[in-house]
C-alpha cells in the first residue's frame, strides 16, 4: 500500500486536511476561525504504512493575524505537499514509490494510428487454414493424418464460408480452419477454381464468433496507394506486411493448371508461402484482392507479390457458393507447350488431342497422331479465334474467357498448307472432384 500523507492542527484549531497525495493533487479546507487563531499553529504531518509502520512530523507556522492568512495558506500548500511526498518516499518500498514514476504515454503518428486500427478491426476476419492428407504407415499399415501444408484465408459471410488459394487445399483429405480466437473447426470444400486458384470452405461456427471481412472493388486501384497484407502464417497469431501497389494489369499463371489469370494486382507488399490466401486491403480496411503468389526463386519474399483482384474473386465466389463450381466456357483440346511450337518455327496453337465428345472434337478439329510407320502428323494449328490472333496458349485462354458458355466461335486452323474456318459452339467446363 503506498503512503498516505495528512495534517492536523492542535487541539481547538481547525483542522486542515489532505487527500491521498499519491491519487491526486492535495486540495485543502480551513475553517473561518482560523483568522481568530491567536497563538501559532502546530502542523503535523503524517504517513502510514501499515499499522507498524508510522511517522509523523510536527512544526509550527506563526500566526499573525486575519492579514497573514493568504501567506498561511500559501505556506501550508507548500511545506505540507513536500514534507509529506518526502515522508511517503521515506517509509513506502520500492514498489510503492513506483507509483510516482509519471510515464509519458506511446505517442504515435496519425498514419501508425490508422494502421494500428486497421489490423486490429481485421484481425478477426483472417483464418488459419491445416490441411491434413491421409498417408498409411508403411510398418503398421495405420491411416495416419499428416499436415502436408497450410496457409491462410478469410471469412466471407456469417454463414461460414470460407475463401482462400485453391493451392493451400489442394490434395486434401481433412481440413481445418482456426478462427482469432483459437477455436478450430472441421473444414468442407465448396468449391475451388483451379484456373483462378480460388477456393470456398465452410464451416460450422456460430454467427457470433464469425467476422466478415468488409468487401472493396478493385476497378479504380491505383499504383502507389497502400496496401496492407494480412496473414495468419503458423496458427500463433497474424502478421500484418505494408507497401503499395507498385503494378496493375498483370498476369500470371495458375499453380493448379497453368492457365494465365489476369488483371492481377502487384504490390511489394512482403507475401510469404504462409500468407498465400490470405486479404489484401486498402486503407480503409476494404478487400481489393487475395494474397496468391510471390516472384522468387528461393520462395522467400523478393519485394514482387501478386494479389488476385477482389473484383475476380467476387464473381467467382458467388458461383462456387450457389452452384459448387464454376461454369466457364472450354475449347476441349489438349494442344502442344509453346515451347514446341518455337522449335518448329510456328505461330500459334497445335492441336495435341480434340476429343469427339468435345466442343472441337464434334466441328471436327483434327488430332495429331502417327501414321502405320511412326510418323507424325501435326493436327490443325489454331492461329485466331473470332479475327483475334492466337500465337501461344496464353492468347487462347484470354480470348476464351471474354466468352460465355453457349457462344458460337469461328475458329480459323491451319490443316497441312491450307487454312480453314471451323465454327464451334463452346461448351461448359465438366465437373472436377
Amino acid at each position: 500500500m503506498a503512503a498516505m500523507g495528512s495534517m492536523v492542527f492542535s487541539a481547538k484549531t481547525p483542522t486542515l486536511s489532505c487527500r491521498d497525495i499519491t491519487n491526486s493533487i492535495p486540495k485543502f479546507s480551513l475553517a473561518k476561525s482560523i483568522s481568530n487563531a491567536k497563538r501559532p499553529i502546530s502542523i503535523v504531518v503524517s504517513a502510514v504504512r501499515n499499522e507498524d509502520n508510522y511517522k509523523s512530523f510536527t512544526f509550527e507556522l506563526p500566526n499573525n493575524g486575519s492579514n497573514s492568512l493568504k501567506k498561511l495558506l500559501d505556506s501550508c500548500f507548500l511545506v505540507c505537499t513536500s514534507v509529506a511526498l518526502s515522508v511517503c518516499l521515506f517509509v513506502a518500498d520500492v514498489d510503492s514509490a513506483s507509483a510516482f514514476v509519471v510515464t509519458t504515454p506511446r505517442k504515435l503518428q496519425t498514419d501508425e494510428l490508422a494502421t494500428v486500427r486497421l489490423f486490429q478491426e481485421n484481425t478477426p476476419s483472417v483464418v488459419y487454414i491445416t490441411n491434413l492428407a491421409s498417408r498409411q504407415d508403411a510398418f503398421t499399415l495405420d491411416v495416419l493424418e499428416v499436415p502436408q501444408g497450410s496457409g491462410s484465408g478469410f471469412i466471407w459471410d456469417v454463414q461460414g464460408h470460407v475463401v482462400t488459394n485453391y493451392h493451400v487445399i489442394r490434395g486434401a483429405s481433412d481440413l481445418k480452419v482456426t478462427l482469432a480466437d483459437q477455436s478450430t473447426y472441421d473444414a468442407k470444400v465448396v468449391g475451388f477454381d483451379q484456373d483462378r486458384d480460388v477456393a470456398v470452405l465452410r464451416i460450422d461456427a456460430p454467427k457470433d464468433n464469425l467476422r466478415p471481412i468488409p468487401i472493396g472493388i478493385s476497378a479504380d486501384l491505383l499504383v502507389g496507394q497502400k496496401v496492407y497484407a494480412i496473414g495468419n502464417p503458423f496458427g500463433l497469431d497474424h502478421t500484418l506486411t505494408t507497401g503499395v501497389i507498385s503494378g496493375l494489369q498483370r498476369e500470371i499463371s495458375s499453380a493448379a493448371t497453368g492457365r494465365p489469370i489476369q488483371n492481377v494486382i502487384q504490390t511489394d507488399a512482403a507475401i510469404n508461402p504462409g500468407n498465400s490466401g490470405g486479404p489484401l486491403l486498402d486503407s480503409s480496411g476494404n478487400l481489393i484482392g487475395i494474397n496468391t503468389a510471390i516472384y522468387s526463386p528461393s520462395g522467400a519474399s523478393s519485394g514482387v507479390g501478386f494479389s488476385i483482384p477482389v473484383d475476380t474473386v467476387g464473381g467467382i465466389v458467388d458461383q462456387l457458393v450457389r452452384f459448387g463450381k464454376v461454369t466457364r466456357p472450354i475449347l476441349g483440346i489438349k494442344f502442344a507447350p509453346d515451347q514446341s511450337m518455337e522449335q518448329l518455327g510456328v505461330s500459334g496453337v497445335l492441336v495435341l488431342d480434340a476429343p469427339p465428345n468435345g466442343p472441337a472434337g464434334k466441328a471436327g478439329l483434327q488430332s495429331t497422331k502417327r501414321d502405320a510407320y511412326g510418323r507424325l502428323i501435326l493436327g490443325d494449328i489454331i492461329t485466331s479465334i473470332n479475327g483475334k490472333k492466337v500465337s501461344n496458349g496464353t492468347d487462347l485462354y484470354r480470348i476464351l474467357d471474354q466468352c460465355e458458355v453457349g457462344d458460337k466461335i469461328t475458329v480459323e486452323v491451319l490443316r497441312g498448307d491450307r487454312i480453314e474456318k471451323i465454327p464451334v459452339v463452346l461448351e461448359p467446363k465438366p465437373e472436377e472432384s
